[in-house]
């Protein structure tokens, strides 16, 4: 079987999105800086004041679990086709997956005819079906995967669901005490301790990170997925959509659109807010004159057009131009990728206002003073002196921001001028269970799902962003 596996990785072809290289290099960035900290204390000092925060800490370990699907869901290839050229060249599909999809095979392979409820048996709407006897009824026809394995489902659905919810509940929390221990021992041995002293602290709280509340909070999604691995295979967890595809395999591949629109759009806002907002502070005159009215110029245009028609001119130039994009998920990541940019070149205002007061306050002090009157250039007081005195602005405003940039994908979606409707966002499934709100029967369960995965995020991007800021605002630390 592993040679399998080998032999099945080694054929397919690798697919690097434009999306996917960005978000490799933001990860290495954050590597980076990672390293650089440790040996900075005025930057480890206000870490482990978040390390410490049990709130952020809990925060974390979930955004964490995110970004782990969005990175399985950046590494993308096509499978090759069974059917050989004539000189025995491989030729490959045109459909591009991800590990993600090879993981979520079950959600992503049973596709319905049309509507099913979460944990339905049969089809949502009535069809006329024939019966054995030749007559025919309109009746709801069963689910080809739904339930599929059932005889009797007004018998044995609900005790088939309690067992299979158990044993996966079981599995996940035996892979939990596992992957704990092992943790739980690799401090122990760090410390040079007793296994059952380490645990005991950790369990009861007394280390200086909040061990305890993330592990509890781990332990949470490892029962969770346990759970989902055991009833995909056999049900819709959020049943289907208009098409039959599973709304949970919709919502779970939304997850990085979400994060790459969070994270990708801050990459693109931070050179305009940090190299404007320091030159308007510091060099003050026609400088900042044309700084302010270039910012204020561009908060007058209304933003939503903006975006709108930078979209549709970006599609009309995808439409005329078919022969630059081999495949549909490259034309829809290069949508996904003008929408960041669009977003980033709208939003750094803001941070530019914050950056630029702060500049004109930190120009009047001593050590800046000092530095013009030794002769530094300009360039490098703003970037020795002022830009790590300012840093603790961009962090916060950065993280608050996130949430907001994540309900803006939503949005936009919802509008029609977000990202590609081919592809995976709550804001497409929102737009899409918008119209199955007043059917009767109600289709509620797309929305739902949208609304629970984004909630979360944003929910946890939040609580972290309040430990950032408690940790990093000088004005808290004099309290």
């Amino acid at each position: 079987m592993l040679r399998d596996g080998v032999a099945y990785f080694s054929s397919l072809k690798p697919v690097l999105l434009w999306t996917d290289a960005l978000v490799f290099m933001l990860v290495a960035v954050i590597a980076a800086f990672a390293v650089y900290a440790r040996g900075k204390e005025y930057l480890r000092a206000p870490w482990r004041k978040v390390f410490a925060s049990r709130g952020g800490m809990v925060a974390a370990v979930v955004i964490a679990v995110y970004a782990a699907v969005a990175l399985l869901d950046s590494v993308h290839f096509r499978e090759p086709l069974e059917n050989k050229g004539a000189e025995g060249e491989t030729f490959y599909t045109v459909e591009v997956i991800s590990l993600l999809d090879l993981a979520l095979g079950p959600l992503r392979d049973q596709v319905e005819k049309t509507y099913s409820a979460p944990f339905a048996t049969h089809l949502y709407a009535k069809e006329t079906v024939e019966l054995p006897d030749g007559s025919s009824a309109r009746i709801f026809p069963r689910l080809q995967y739904g339930g599929a394995h059932l005889e009797d489902p007004l018998r044995d659905k609900a005790g088939d669901i309690l067992y299979r919810s158990l044993s996966g509940a079981g599995a996940g929390l035996l892979w939990w005490v596992v992957l704990s221990g092992v943790f739980v021992w690799g401090m122990a041995r760090r410390a040079g301790e007793p296994f059952r002293a380490t645990l005991r602290k950790v369990l009861s709280g007394e280390t200086a990170i909040p061990w305890h509340a993330m592990l509890y909070t781990a332990g949470f999604f490892l029962v969770l997925t346990g759970m989902i691995a055991s009833l995909a295979g056999y049900y819709h967890i959020f049943g289907t959509d208009k098409v039959g595809q599973d709304v949970l395999y919709q919502a779970i591949k939304s997850v990085r659109t979400a994060l790459v629109i969070g994270t990708l759009t801050t990459l693109v806002m931070l050179p305009f807010a940090l190299l404007f907002g320091l030159m308007a502070g510091y060099l003050r005159g026609w400088v900042d004159d044309l700084i302010q009215y270039l910012y204020t110029t561009l908060n007058s245009i209304p933003g939503i057009l903006l975006i709108a028609s930078a979209i549709l001119m970006l599609q009309v130039y995808i439409d005329t131009h078919p022969d630059l994009f081999e495949t549909d998920a490259a034309r829809a990541d290069m949508r996904l990728l003008f929408l960041c940019i669009i977003l980033g070149v709208t939003s750094w205002t803001g941070l530019c206002r914050l950056l630029r007061g702060e500049t004109m306050k930190m120009r009047a002090a001593e050590f800046v003073q000092a530095a013009s009157a030794f002769g530094v250039r300009h360039s490098r007081i703003m970037s020795r002196h002022l830009l790590p005195n300012v840093m603790h602005i961009v962090l916060i405003t950065v993280v608050l921001d996130f949430s907001g940039l994540v309900l803006a994908e939503a949005v936009l979606s919802y509008v029609g001028v977000g990202v590609d409707p081919s592809m995976n966002s709550w804001g497409n499934m929102i737009n899409g269970a918008r119209l199955e709100m007043a059917r009767d029967p109600m289709v509620w369960w797309s929305l739902l799902a949208a609304f629970v995965f984004m909630f979360v995020l944003v929910l946890a991007a939040n609580l972290f962003s309040d430990a950032v800021r408690d940790a990093f605002d000088p004005r808290t630390h004099s309290k």
